[in-house]
């Protein structure tokens, strides 16, 4: 009889995986805000008119980027 607990498999290692709390996301992350409020200090007003065609960017990317999970699940129930 095998009494080793079974080891777990390791996650795929991906651009997302290399990013979340790691020191290189760290630095991704506040160099992305840094410049968001640069931007927002410095064109605020370019910023405010651009808000519109911002938010309607945001559903067709959204339906693009955040959809790459559907059709993984072929017979897996949860």
């Amino acid at each position: 009889m095998d009494t080793t607990p079974n080891a777990a498999p390791e996650p795929p290692r991906t651009w997302r995986t290399l990013l979340v709390n790691t020191p290189l996301g760290w630095i991704c992350t506040l160099a992305l805000a840094a410049l968001g409020i640069y931007l927002f200090a410095s064109h605020t007003g370019h910023i405010v008119a651009a808000l519109p065609y911002l938010l309607l960017l945001a559903c067709p990317l959204m339906h693009l980027l955040m959809h790459g999970g559907h059709g993984r699940h072929h017979g897996k129930r949860e």
